[in-house]
């Protein structure tokens, strides 16, 4: 393990340029944020860094419930785990074949809190990954299996299968989302489902794309009929790039996603709503062509923040413990554009951005460790792990 320096925290009103593009790998490429003045609450706003090693294009991270043990998704089809009490690295076995290119690949991890234990054991495991179809097209696949660390030096998955598939499967290799959230009652499994840089499908209630489905947790539909007319999962439409979904302590389901050239937004996600895309938007095109901003009377649900200048979000998580005096229920959005922990205070059906910690290299994914500590993976080849303490 190697110490790094304090990061101290910043303010947000100097916001940066666009996040996704229309074509290519969606993400921007590496700027450096820019730091100003204060800190908001109680905890000072600085971190000691500890980094615990790096990962090849990791994109997502989660720990196995009950341990130490942190589960980490590698772009091109990899997993690891790390013991985080020493840095030991396990190898991963019994993964799905993915197509990997542009944003495609592995994808999120999600483990039922409830199936909490001293050792790893045996248990539930859900998967998101990039599918290839059939010529030229692909698209998100959901699958559950068993997570089985029987030795101490090798764990596998058995038994893994698809449980949801997004359709229709296209052409490109951008805009999968792939998110995956379990409800608190950890009777549903949601999905973010993004629009595949297609834009109007979006507004289709009969695909998937740009879209949030709701799932039982064996993958059956469990949408109830939240959008008259629409596949039976199906939960809130016109959304386009979802980067990250979690729920609040008042058990609200929150998303933030990337917008075009600017208009990235974070929407609280109620029960058959839409949210827009491509017909509003508070961006504007990559050609620079106009897209109508919200407005009160366009019959949407309307963000509630929206970033112009983008921040590009990587994650996002709820922090729910006491290591940081002040920060528990504030929103921590893991920043790529930005290179920074974007933090976001909500207070029922709104938000405010309240301060950023600039971290120097762009964020893909931040975790809450058991005893509150934050754990962040950087973006691409070498990613690394780090872990983030007052």
């Amino acid at each position: 393990m190697k110490k790094t320096s304090i990061l101290a925290a910043t303010l947000s009103p100097l916001l940066l340029a666009s996040s996704c593009g229309s074509t290519g790998s969606g993400d921007s490429p590496p700027t450096q944020a820019s730091p100003s003045g204060e800190t908001g609450g109680a905890w000072d706003g600085g971190f000691v860094t500890t980094e615990h090693g790096s990962f090849a294009e990791p994109w997502a991270a989660a720990f196995v419930p009950g341990t130490a043990m942190l589960f980490v998704t590698e772009k091109a089809g990899t997993a690891k785990i790390v013991d985080t009490a020493n840095d030991r690295v396990i190898p991963v076995t019994g993964l799905p074949e993915v197509d990997y290119g542009g944003q495609g690949g592995l994808g999120d991890v999600a483990f039922l809190p409830s199936q909490s234990a001293s050792t790893i054991g045996r248990r539930a495991i859900y998967l998101s990954w990039a599918e290839a179809g059939e010529g030229d097209t692909r698209g998100a696949a959901v699958g559950r299996g068993e997570l089985v660390c029987a030795a101490s030096d090798s764990c596998r998955i058995d038994g893994l299968e698809v449980i949801w598939r997004q359709t229709p499967k296209v052409s490109g290799r951008g805009h999968y989302s792939h998110r995956l959230v379990l409800s608190p009652d950890e009777q549903h499994l949601f999905v973010a489902s993004g629009e595949r840089q297609k834009q109007t499908p979006a507004q289709d209630k009969q695909s998937h794309l740009g879209k949030i489905v709701r799932l039982t947790l064996d993958g059956s539909p469990a949408g109830d009929g939240a959008i008259g007319g629409a596949l039976p999962d199906i939960w809130s439409m016109g959304h386009r790039n979802i980067l990250g979904i979690d729920f609040d302590a008042q058990g609200q389901l929150w998303e933030v996603e990337h917008g075009p050239k600017g208009g990235d937004e974070l929407n609280l996600v109620r029960r058959g709503q839409n949210y827009g895309w491509p017909v509003r938007s508070n961006g504007v095109n990559y050609d620079g062509s106009d897209i109508p901003d919200h407005s009160a009377d366009d019959g949407f649900a309307k963000p509630a923040v929206s970033w112009t200048p983008v921040i590009a979000p990587g994650n996002m998580i709820f922090y729910t413990g006491d290591l940081f005096d002040g920060l528990a229920g504030d929103l921590l959005i893991a920043g790529l554009k930005t290179e920074a922990i974007v933090r976001v205070a909500t207070d029922g059906d709104t938000a405010r951005e309240t301060a950023r910690y600039d971290m120097d290299n762009r964020i893909r994914q931040i975790v809450e460790g058991p005893d509150g500590a934050l754990w962040v993976l950087e973006d691409g080849d070498g990613g690394r792990l780090l872990e983030l303490r007052p």
